[in-house]
C-alpha cells in the first residue's frame, strides 16, 4: 500500500483499511508459527503498512488539534478586544 493511496482515504477508509492489514498480519504470523509461510517479506510488508496507516491517522489527529487550539486563540484574542478598557 502505498503512502500517496493511504493519504487519499477518509478516517473511517483508514480504519477500515488498518483493520484488514492487522488480520492479514495476524494470519501471516500463524501461517509463520506452523512454517507455512510461504513468502517471510510479507510479514514486513504487512507491518509497515499498519505503521504507514497509523502514523497518517496520528497525523490527522493533530492537525485537527492544532485546528481546535488555533481556532481557540482566535476567539480568545478577539473577546480581548472586544472589552473595553477601565480607566
Amino acid at each position: 500500500m502505498k503512502t500517496k493511496d493511504i493519504r487519499g482515504q477518509s478516517d473511517e477508509q483508514l480504519t477500515l483499511s488498518l483493520n484488514e492489514v492487522l488480520k492479514n498480519l495476524f494470519h501471516l504470523r500463524v501461517q509463520s508459527a506452523t512454517d507455512r509461510l510461504e513468502t517471510p517479506s510479507e510479514m514486513r510488508k504487512a507491518r509497515r503498512d499498519v505503521a504507514r496507516i497509523r502514523t497518517i491517522q496520528r497525523e490527522r489527529e493533530l492537525a485537527k488539534q492544532r485546528a481546535a487550539l488555533e481556532q481557540a486563540r482566535q476567539q480568545t484574542q478577539t473577546a480581548a478586544q472586544e472589552q473595553p478598557v477601565a480607566g
